[in-house]
Formats: structure tokens, sequence, C-alpha cells
């Protein structure tokens, strides 16, 4: 089976400009896959580097050394053109916060991955609100904007948008954090459901719950941590 996301002794530090230049090695020999319809979760301590490799599968950090594929791009050699075509097609991240341009209705909000895609503007409205229903978001709010919304609903928000459109591969940051039952048992569903369509999902759950009902795999991110560390 071809791996959706193939990651191969990754490393990545950070440099402190405003001391002097000073390297920070943050992780190193990183390495692991995710297959189509499996979901690997990440775990370890706060600060062991769990958002980090995230943010590195997603194109958001630079890494120092080694690759990682998702479909068939490297994202560690990819130019940022391809990125943005990778993230628009291929590759969803849900991350704990919502950030969306402000004054636009939540309806849009939801349908826009589907619009970059060229999808009619009444079939991408419509998905969304399918998704808006199913995680209770009221309908006399989705002409608003979700910028004042409470946090939960935000959140919700932000579940909806990352599965308007059926990624290849999803990257997950706590998405059942500070929901209620009825909204958790959704969102676990909604992952479910990816999973059996064939989406490699890579994510961080601290609910153990959740992570024991939809992950087929664990990694201790610190077992990449550097051995100068």
């Amino acid at each position: 089976m071809t791996k959706m996301i193939a990651i191969t002794d990754l490393s990545k530090s950070f440099v402190l400009h405003n001391q002097g230049g000073t390297v920070i090695p943050v992780m190193e020999g990183a390495s692991l896959t995710v297959d189509p319809g499996e979901c690997v979760g990440l775990v370890g301590q706060s600060g062991a580097g769990k958002s980090t490799l995230m943010r590195m599968v997603y194109g958001n950090y630079l890494s120092a050394a080694g690759s990682l594929f998702v479909g068939s791009l490297n994202v560690a050699t990819a130019e940022p053109r391809q990125i943005i075509a990778l993230r628009r097609e291929t590759l969803g991240y849900v991350s704990q916060f919502l950030r969306v341009v402000p004054r636009v209705p939540t309806l849009d909000v939801v349908a826009e991955p589907l619009l970059a895609l060229g999808a009619p503007l009444d079939q991408a409205r419509g998905r969304a609100a399918s998704l808006l229903a199913r995680l209770n978001i009221p309908e006399r709010l989705w002409t608003l904007s979700p910028t004042t919304f409470s946090g939960g609903e935000q959140q919700r928000v932000n579940i909806a948008r990352g599965f308007a459109h059926p990624y290849p591969a999803l990257l997950l940051d706590e998405p059942t954090a500070s929901l209620d039952a009825v909204n958790r048992e959704v969102v676990l569903s909604l992952i479910e459901e990816a999973k059996a369509r064939g989406a490699a999902i890579l994510g961080i759950f601290h609910d153990e719950a959740a992570r024991d009902r939809i992950c087929d795999r664990l990694v201790d991110v610190r077992a990449f941590t550097p051995k100068a560390a």
C-alpha cells in the first residue's frame, strides 16, 4: 500500500536571532508513515515536539534535514506554490484556533475550501450547511461572522471547514478539546467516516478515550528528541 504520509529522518532546529544566532535542535531522526484509511496519534509530554512535527507536515516550518512526503510531494523541499496547491487539494488541517477574515459569513467560511476548488456556490454552501447543522451551529448564526462566536462554536466551525472537502490527508490538533459529549460524538463520527473513505490522518489527541477509539497506532515523539538535548 502506498503511504499517504511518509516521514524519514526529519530534523528541525530553531535559530534564536535575538540571542546571537543560537541554534536550538528540537527534533532529529523523525520517521513515521500513515497509510490511507489509517489514523496515527502523536503522543508525548507538552513541549516534546508534537505540534512542531504537525507544522512541518503542513509546511509552516522548514526542516533542517530529511524527507517529508504527503502523497508525491516532498514538503521538505517543495516550493511555496506547491505547498499552497497541496493544502487546497490534498492536505487539510484542523487546528485548535479559527483564523478567518472578519465579516465573512460562517456559511461561506465553511464553504471556502470547496469554492477554492471550483465547486458551484450552491453545492459548496449545501455541504457547509449540512456540516454546520450536524455540528449543532444554529442556522440563525450562519449569516454572521464566526469571529463573534464562543470558543466552542468557533471550534466547531473550524471542524466543519476542515471536513468540507474530502482531503486525502488530514492533520487534527485536539479536535475534541472543550467539546460537550454530543458534539464530541459528532466529531469522532466525522473522523471515522474520513478513515472509512480512505483519508490518512495524523493527529494530537489528549482525550484518551477518543484516541483509543480512532487511532490505529501511536507514535511517541520523544523518540525524536535530539540526543544532545
